[in-house]
C-alpha cells in the first residue's frame, strides 16, 4: 500500500511538473556560435529546453495538433535565436506558399511564426515568420491582436531547408530590431504554425478559436537566465536616390525629367523609444491602390502602406472608431488627382516621428512633418503635427490622449517658413480602450472635438462600442454622434450631422462529425439619423453562414431590408446619369451571398454578389478574385466588379465594369516582377503599373516602376473605326529608386 501511495506521489510530482513547465520556456544565452543552416545540431541547440505539444487552433481547439513541431531559443549579446523543426504525417508532399515574395499571409500557406510580448503588457507586439522555402515575413501586433499588419519591415536573418519527413528553420532576430523594457527578466511569447496538409493550424500556448491566432492574451511566459541590457547603439540610416520621367498628356503639357536624393533615419531613444526622421521622402515604391467601384455617396477608405508611418501606428490611428478618426496619415503627403482618380505625392520637405514606450504603462508619439507648395491643386505648404499619449489601466486596457493640428504656412522654400495663423485646423480627444484579461469584452469610448477659424459650434464626434466574444456566441452594441460641423482635415470622417447605433448577434455551432467546422445564424443592422431629416438610413440584414475544415467559407444574407433618405440630390447609375431629387427617401430588399474557397489549393478565388432593389430601381452586383499560383514563382489573379444598373426613365441605366488582371512573378527571394492593370469604365480610366524589385540586401531595394493611364470612354465607344485611335493616353511615368539599409 505504501508504494502504491508513494508511486502516486512521485506521479502526481511529474505531472505537476510538466503542467508548470508547459506554462513557461527558458532561454539561456549560448556558449557556441549559432550557423543559420537549418540543420539545429549546435551543443546549445541540445541543451535548450523544447517548446512542443502544439495545440490545435483549427479546424477545433479540443485536440492536439496533429503535426508535430519544436521550438528552440537561445541567444547572445547581439541576437535571439530560434530554432523550429516541423514535422509532417508523410515523408514527402508538397508544400504551399502563393510566391517567394516577402509577408506571405494567409490560411493556405505553410509557415512557422513567432510572437513576442515584449513588454508583458498583452497589448502590443512582434512577429516573425517563416515558411519552407525560406521566406521571411515580420509584423506588429496592437490592440490586444485585434490589429495585425505585415507592412513593417525590418533587418533580421533566416534559412529554412526542406528534409525527407520534416522542414526546419533557424533565425536570428537583433535585439536592436525589437523594442523591450530594459531590466525584464521575462517576456510574453507564442509560436504557431500553419499546415497545409490537413489545413490545420496549431500554437503552442492554446488560443481558443474564436479569437485571432496572434491573441497576445493567451502566450506564454519566455524566461531569461538574466535580465536583458541596453542593446546597445541602434541607428538606421537608409538613402536614397530617385528618378523619374513623366508626361500629363491630359493637360498638354511637356514631358518633366526630375531627379531626387533624401532618406530616412531611425534613431533608437533607448530599448523601447524609437524616433525616425525623413529628409525629402520619396514614396514611389507604395504599390499603387486597388480601385473599387463607388456607387457610395461618401469617401472610400485606402490604407496606409508607407514605412516611414507604419511602426507604432496604432498610437495615431486606432482613435475613434468606423467612419470617424482623428488622424489618417494619408491625408500628408498623398493628394487626389481629380481627372484620373489616381493618388499623387505632395512633396515633403521633412519629417520626425518619436513612438514607443516610457514604461510598461506608458505610449507615447509625436509626429510633426511639412510639405511643400503645389500650386496646381491649389495646395499651400502646411505643417502637421500630431501627438498621442497612452496610458494602461486595468489588466490590459488604456485611456488615450490625442492632439491634432494643420496649419497653413506662407511658402519660402530656401528662407523661413511664415506662420500663416488664420488657416489651421486641429482635433483634441480623449479614448478609453477596453480589453478584459480573457479576450471576451471588447470595446470603446470617445470624444474628439474639432477647431478652425471661423469657431463653429457642433464641431464634435462621440461614441462607444462594446462587443462579447465565445465560441458560441459574438455580439457587438455600437452608437455615435458627429456634429454638423466636425472636421478633422488630417482624419477621415465620411458623414456628418448624424447620429448612429447598431449591432449585430451571431450564433455558431460546432457538428461533431462531418467536414464543417462552425456553421450558424445572424442578424445586423443600424439605424442612422439627424434632427433635420429625421430618419436618414438603416438596414437590417438577416444571415447564415458556414465554414469547413478545408478552409472554405460560405455566407449568405437571404434578405436585407435597408432604407436611404437623401438630404442631397445623388446619381445612382454612379456614370454622370440624371440625379435623384433631394429630399426623396427609397426602401430597399436584396439578397447577397459571398463564397472563399479553400485557400490550400492552386486555384484559389472569392466570390460574392448582390441582386434586389437600388434606389428606385434595380441591381445586379458581382465581383469577385481568382488566383492561381505557379508555385512557388508566383501567381496570376483576377480581380472583378460588374453593376448593371437599371434604373426607370429618364434615369440612367448603365454597366460599370471594373477588371484588374495581375501577374506578379518571384524569380528568387530577391528578385520579384508585378505588373498590375485596372480597367475601370466609372473613372473612364485604364491604369497600368508594372514593378521589377531587386533587394539586393536586407531590407534594401532597386525599382523600376512604370506607369500609364488612358482614357477608356474611346476605347469602348464601337464607333471609334481603328484599334489603336481608342488608346489615348492621358498621364505615364518611368520611375526608378535605389534604397540602402545601413546599421550604424
Amino acid at each position: 500500500m505504501k508504494k502504491i501511495v508513494y508511486l502516486l506521489s512521485v506521479s502526481f510530482v511529474f505531472l505537476s511538473a510538466s503542467i508548470v513547465s508547459a506554462q513557461s520556456i527558458h532561454i539561456k544565452k549560448a556558449i557556441g556560435k549559432i550557423k543559420l543552416d537549418a540543420l539545429i545540431d549546435e551543443p546549445d541547440w541540445q541543451s535548450a529546453e523544447v517548446a512542443d505539444n502544439f495545440q490545435q487552433y483549427f479546424p477545433t481547439d479540443t485536440a492536439k495538433a496533429k503535426s508535430k513541431t519544436e521550438v528552440r531559443m537561445t541567444y547572445d549579446d547581439q541576437f535571439i535565436y530560434i530554432s523550429a523543426k516541423m514535422y509532417n504525417l508523410k515523408n514527402t508532399r508538397e508544400y504551399v506558399t502563393p510566391s517567394l515574395r516577402r509577408d506571405f499571409r494567409g490560411e493556405g500557406n505553410d509557415g512557422i511564426t513567432f510572437v513576442f510580448d515584449t513588454f508583458k503588457d498583452r497589448t502590443n507586439g512582434f512577429i516573425f515568420g517563416v515558411n519552407p522555402f525560406g521566406v521571411q515575413r515580420e509584423g506588429l501586433v496592437s490592440n490586444g491582436g485585434d490589429d495585425f499588419s505585415l507592412d513593417w519591415d525590418n533587418k533580421w536573418y533566416s534559412h529554412a531547408e526542406q528534409f525527407d519527413g520534416y522542414w526546419a528553420m533557424e533565425a536570428a532576430i537583433p535585439f536592436t530590431t525589437l523594442r523591450f523594457k530594459e531590466g525584464l527578466d521575462s517576456w510574453y511569447v507564442n509560436f504557431y504554425r500553419i499546415d497545409s496538409e490537413n489545413a490545420e493550424r496549431s500554437t503552442w500556448s492554446p488560443i481558443p478559436l474564436n479569437f485571432d491566432i496572434v491573441s497576445l492574451a493567451f502566450s506564454k511566459e519566455l524566461v531569461w537566465d538574466k535580465p536583458l541590457e541596453h542593446p546597445g547603439t541602434n541607428i538606421s540610416i537608409i538613402p536614397y536616390v530617385a528618378g523619374l520621367t513623366s508626361k500629363d498628356f491630359e493637360a498638354g503639357k511637356k514631358q518633366v525629367t526630375d531627379f531626387n536624393i533624401g532618406g530616412d533615419a531611425k534613431i533608437a531613444i533607448g530599448p523601447a523609444l524609437n524616433l525616425d526622421l525623413t529628409v525629402n521622402p520619396d514614396f514611389s515604391q507604395v504599390e499603387v491602390d486597388q480601385q473599387v467601384t463607388n456607387l457610395d455617396r461618401f469617401e472610400i477608405f485606402f490604407p496606409e502602406r508607407r514605412q516611414f508611418f507604419l511602426e507604432n501606428a496604432d498610437l495615431f490611428a486606432n482613435f475613434g472608431f468606423g467612419d470617424a478618426t482623428p488622424f489618417f496619415s494619408r491625408r500628408i503627403g498623398v493628394s487626389v488627382n481629380k481627372n484620373t482618380g489616381q493618388n499623387f505625392q505632395n512633396t515633403i520637405y521633412a519629417g520626425a516621428r518619436l513612438s514607443g514606450k516610457i514604461n510598461n504603462n506608458v505610449r507615447v508619439g509625436f509626429l510633426t512633418m511639412q510639405t511643400g507648395e503645389d500650386k496646381a491643386q491649389e495646395l499651400p505648404t502646411t505643417n502637421y503635427t500630431a501627438a498621442t499619449l497612452q496610458y494602461k489601466v486595468f489588466s490590459r486596457s488604456n485611456i488615450g490622449l490625442i492632439f491634432v493640428n494643420k496649419q497653413a504656412q506662407q511658402d519660402s522654400i530656401g528662407g523661413d517658413f511664415t506662420l500663416n495663423p488664420n488657416v489651421y485646423n486641429r482635433v483634441v480627444g480623449i479614448d478609453y480602450n477596453l480589453q478584459s484579461k480573457n479576450n471576451v469584452w471588447f470595446g470603446k469610448a470617445f470624444y474628439h472635438r474639432s477647431f478652425q477659424q471661423n469657431k463653429p459650434d457642433s464641431a464634435f464626434t462621440t461614441g462607444a462600442f462594446l462587443s462579447y466574444t465565445t465560441q458560441e456566441w459574438e455580439a457587438e452594441i455600437y452608437g455615435r454622434a458627429t456634429g454638423a460641423n466636425y472636421n478633422p482635415a488630417v482624419g477621415f470622417v465620411r458623414r456628418r450631422d448624424i447620429k448612429e447605433f447598431g449591432g449585430e448577434v451571431r450564433h455558431n455551432f460546432y457538428p461533431v462529425y462531418g467536414d464543417i467546422r462552425n456553421h450558424g445564424p445572424g442578424i445586423d443592422g443600424s439605424y442612422i439619423s439627424n434632427e433635420r431629416f429625421g430618419t436618414l438610413d438603416w438596414d437590417l440584414s438577416l444571415r447564415y453562414r458556414i465554414a469547413w475544415k478545408s478552409t472554405a467559407r460560405f455566407e449568405i444574407s437571404p434578405i436585407r431590408f435597408d432604407y436611404t433618405f437623401l438630404f442631397d440630390s445623388f446619381d445612382p447609375s454612379g456614370d454622370n446619369g440624371l440625379e435623384l431629387a433631394a429630399g426623396t427617401g427609397y426602401r430597399n430588399i436584396s439578397f447577397n451571398w459571398e463564397y472563399l474557397s479553400d485557400q490550400r489549393s492552386k486555384l484559389f478565388y472569392i466570390l460574392n454578389g448582390r441582386y434586389g432593389e437600388y434606389f428606385n430601381g434595380k441591381l445586379l452586383n458581382l465581383e469577385g478574385s481568382l488566383s492561381y499560383r505557379f508555385q512557388p514563382y508566383g501567381f496570376v489573379s483576377l480581380d472583378f466588379q460588374y453593376n448593371n444598373i437599371n434604373l426607370p426613365k429618364p434615369y440612367k441605366s448603365t454597366d460599370l465594369i471594373l477588371v484588374s488582371p495581375r501577374i506578379d512573378l518571384t524569380f528568387t527571394k530577391n528578385l520579384f516582377w508585378t505588373t498590375f492593370v485596372q480597367f475601370n469604365s466609372q473613372n473612364d480610366n485604364l491604369n497600368i503599373n508594372s514593378r521589377l524589385q531587386w533587394r539586393f540586401a536586407p531590407v534594401s531595394d532597386f525599382f523600376l516602376v512604370y506607369t500609364d493611364n488612358y482614357f477608356t470612354s474611346n476605347f469602348t465607344n464601337p464607333n471609334t473605326q481603328q484599334f489603336f485611335e481608342r488608346w489615348q493616353p492621358r498621364q505615364r511615368a518611368i520611375v526608378f529608386k535605389l534604397t540602402y539599409w545601413l546599421n550604424l
